[in-house]
């Protein structure tokens, strides 16, 4: 929902204030081969004080938990999330309209650290936050959304990607912020002067080619369009 639209008085979204926690089952098995040396430049996510100062400006009473400070050898992988998945657009027939609307989602921040000293491997922990709709088409409350997270080395190759199920109850709204952590993603890395700006870390839904296809174009359906059906 838009800051004009609550300042109109529409009602604000309800939001999961209680953000599952899951420790990732996320490891690179395969040795890491040698890669470039650490570089000067810093590739790293938004801090999360910026992440957290962007929500308190906003209308909705959500500030992801805070993530505990780390001191590293190194830079940090940078965490980004995909353009192709950002958001979930689901829709009943093959109009492309508000009223053929079933789920939506989007994932609106990541807010993340790592830890990793010496040769150890690189420990990453997650906050992301998603913004979920349901439109007039949508046949339940319940809805369990799925995305994934994946490791790439600087030269775009996958060295490891894991399923996530998101499980939302919309209750009497039809649009929701729910925050999901993932812990203890680990990074192995070949010796010590491999630095965690080698790696990036990819976030996306788990979309169909032509949910792809509609987010290349650039094409945008508001959360809160259209009525949503009674549960």
């Amino acid at each position: 929902m838009s800051l004009d639209a609550a300042e109109n008085g529409v009602p604000c979204p309800a939001v999961e204030k209680n953000p599952m926690r899951r420790a990732s089952r996320l490891l690179i098995a395969l040795a890491v081969a040698a890669l470039a040396a650490p570089t000067a430049a810093l590739a790293q996510s938004r801090s999360e004080q910026d992440i957290q100062r962007e929500l308190q400006s906003r209308a909705w009473d959500q500030t992801p938990p805070r993530l505990r400070g780390q001191v590293n050898a190194g830079p940090c992988p940078y965490v980004k999330i995909l353009y192709d998945a950002a958001r979930y657009l689901e829709f009943a027939g093959d109009r492309l309209s508000a009223a053929e609307v079933v789920y939506t989602g989007e994932i609106e921040e990541v807010a993340a650290n790592c830890s990793y000293r010496d040769d150890d491997p690189i420990s990453v922990n997650m906050n992301i936050l998603f913004h979920l709709g349901r439109g007039p088409h949508a046949t339940s409350a319940q809805r369990t959304y799925r995305y994934w997270v994946a490791v790439t080395d600087r030269n775009a190759a996958v060295l490891a990607k894991e399923y996530f199920d998101l499980p939302v109850d919309f209750g009497a709204s039809d649009r929701t912020y729910v925050t999901d952590a993932i812990e203890n993603l680990v990074i192995p890395r070949a010796s010590a002067t491999v630095s965690g700006s080698n790696f990036e870390i990819l976030i996306g839904f788990d979309v169909t080619p032509e949910m792809a296809e509609l987010n290349r174009t650039g094409s945008r359906f508001r959360i809160d369009a259209g009525v949503a059906g009674q549960p």
